[in-house]
């Protein structure tokens, strides 16, 4: 929209390691971390989605607006974001707070899209971002991150503490900046069945190791 380049970057401006970047992500970005959801994906937590890039194109995935959380940091994009998606529920709130607020009633999210900066945070904020999301994904469900970096934004030892994998979807070579989606789900559980070692189903919260059943 016309006067969202004129917002984020003034934005950028008062704090740009929050921010994370002087313009709203294009439509090749917005279409790439997208591409996976439907109107059957059920509920969607979007993080940091600002002027709302990223919404306006879940929408037109037939996602309802009444099945998006959208977690706003910046005061100034909560607002626009109150008047361009009146039903979806918009929470001025800090992302790495997920796991102590309940948003919801158990875990129904299938899907969470993240426009944080997670490159400019610490890695015990990212820890808390990313392993509070995933306290309210449901089984299957996952997490979807984009960067402009050139490989993973959430470290390797991060995703062995939480029990995650990481999987590049795709690269938005028109953005600009270029940039990368990258999908993180569950890793499965092991269970030892009949001598052998069997992936169980994944649980609701993310598992901190490997867990295996004693042999009967």
């Amino acid at each position: 929209m016309p006067n969202d380049f004129l917002s984020f970057f003034l934005s950028w401006l008062s704090a740009p390691r929050r921010v994370g970047a002087i313009a709203p992500s294009g439509a090749a970005l917005a279409d790439l971390i997208t591409r996976e959801i439907t109107a059957a994906t059920g509920p969607i937590l979007e993080l940091g989605p600002g002027t709302g890039a990223f919404t306006h194109k879940l929408l037109k995935r037939g996602v309802r607006q009444e099945d998006l959380t959208l977690i706003e940091y910046g005061s100034d994009f909560m607002k626009l974001l109150q008047v361009r998606f009146p039903g979806a529920r918009v929470l001025w709130m800090d992302a790495a707070r997920l796991a102590a607020e309940r948003l919801y009633d158990g875990a129904p999210v299938g899907a969470v899209i993240s426009g944080l900066p997670l490159l400019n945070m610490s890695t015990r904020k990212v820890v808390s971002i990313v392993g509070g999301a995933f306290t309210h994904i449901r089984p299957g469900g996952a997490f979807y991150q984009f960067t402009y970096g050139v490989s993973c934004p959430i470290p390797r030892p991060v995703l062995d503490r939480l029990g995650l994998r990481a999987k590049l979807v795709d690269r938005a070579m028109l953005n600009v900046p270029p940039a990368a989606v990258y999908k993180l789900t569950r890793r499965p559980q092991m269970k030892l069945v009949t001598g052998s070692l069997a992936p169980d189903v994944p649980t609701a919260v993310a598992p901190r190791r490997l867990q295996l059943e004693p042999a009967p």
